[in-house]
């Protein structure tokens, strides 16, 4: 008996790591992923392709993520996926910000 409550302790931190991943990290995760896609997405022949694609598949990289988060065995394994395209796009939507600022042009 002592067992039985030992293990559901233990499991307890790892259920409540899964819970966020699989919930709000996923949903932080996609955004995320929303705003670097068209940074690196081709433009399509109306110029709007790279736009409209990632709101397209927003609920399939959604999705994945939190079946992935739920899924997976290793909770590591699933975090270290989501943090991986976090910080890649999360990259790149910083160094668009960052970037120089555009010069103005004086109306003649």
């Amino acid at each position: 008996m002592r067992d039985a409550i030992d293990t559901n302790a233990a499991r307890r931190p790892r259920r409540w790591g899964r819970i966020l991943l699989a919930g709000p990290g996923a949903i932080l995760v996609t955004l995320t992923l929303l705003a670097g896609m068209p940074l690196w997405l081709p433009r399509g022949a109306a110029g709007i392709d790279n736009l409209a694609f990632p709101l397209v598949f927003a609920p399939l990289i959604w999705a994945t993520l939190f079946f992935h988060a739920c899924l997976d065995r290793s909770l590591m394994r699933a975090a270290l996926v989501a943090a991986a395209l976090f910080l890649v796009h999360g990259g790149l939507v910083a160094s668009r910000f960052m970037g120089a600022a555009p010069t103005v042009e004086a109306v003649r």
